[in-house]
């Protein structure tokens, strides 16, 4: 459902993605991981079609993200990292405005709503200004926007950002009940969210990446687990550029 072909992405002398291929398929989530500035959200705004590749391309359900964006673009939910909301609008004016961009029907888009304010759990909020709520409650908006058109495949940068215990968990049983029929990219620095969500992983330093496998056999690889893993990954990445 979702397939990356030799990306890469140069900011003048920064290699910020170097050739970076991978397949996400159908029931797969897929935690997308790396210390900051590894490439992470450059390689997602490629996936997204915010910023053009240098060299590479996109397939989304088949779809090229550079030949033919608009009908990619209809395949994919995007949750980028700080998602801009309009401040003044409630989260229903701000779903509508959405629903109306991806040219729902009135029927489409009345349910889509009513669909998305009860998975993101913002029954409670849907008629207060977005620039009243906390980071969670605008975060969790930011989410109900991405699964409005009910996409193939859905890229979230940092989802759980700023939610608490009892939100995170909601997030995390969420992706668990859309799994089977999407295929899922999640970034995140929070490395214990990984095997509570993820069915696979991905390691991604200096623009390359380092490792591809289970959280679970990436974890077995030391004895400090995931975190000790990761630690480990990076620091020979750094070591073999210097």
């Amino acid at each position: 459902m979702l397939e990356l072909k030799q990306l890469a992405k140069s900011f003048g002398e920064h290699k910020a993605v170097d050739s970076v291929s991978f397949t996400l398929n159908k029931g797969e989530v897929l935690g997308f991981l790396g210390p900051n500035g590894a490439g992470k959200s450059t390689t997602m705004r490629m996936v997204a079609g915010v910023i053009e590749p240098d060299r590479g391309d996109v397939l989304i359900s088949g779809n090229s993200v550079i030949s033919q964006r608009r009908e990619a673009q209809r395949r994919l939910g995007y949750l980028p990292e700080g998602a801009p909301l309009y401040r003044d609008m409630t989260p229903v004016e701000f779903l509508k405005f959405m629903a109306a961009a991806h040219d729902l029907t009135r029927a489409e888009r009345n349910a889509a709503i009513d669909r998305v304010i009860a998975d993101a759990r913002i029954a409670n909020v849907a008629s207060r200004r977005i620039g009243n709520l906390s980071k969670g409650y605008r975060r969790r908006v930011g989410l109900a926007g991405s699964l409005l058109h009910d996409p193939d495949v859905l890229v979230l940068d940092e989802p759980t950002d700023g939610l608490d215990p009892i939100q995170k968990r909601a997030v995390r049983a969420l992706i668990a009940r859309m799994a089977p029929e999407k295929a899922i990219l999640i970034s995140t620095h929070t490395l214990e969210e990984v095997p509570a969500m993820c069915n696979r992983a991905i390691v991604i330093d200096r623009g390359r990446i380092v490792a591809d496998g289970t959280p679970e056999s990436l974890a077995s690889q030391n004895p400090g687990g995931l975190e000790e893993t990761f630690i480990k990954l990076t620091e020979a990445s750094e070591s073999e550029a210097a």
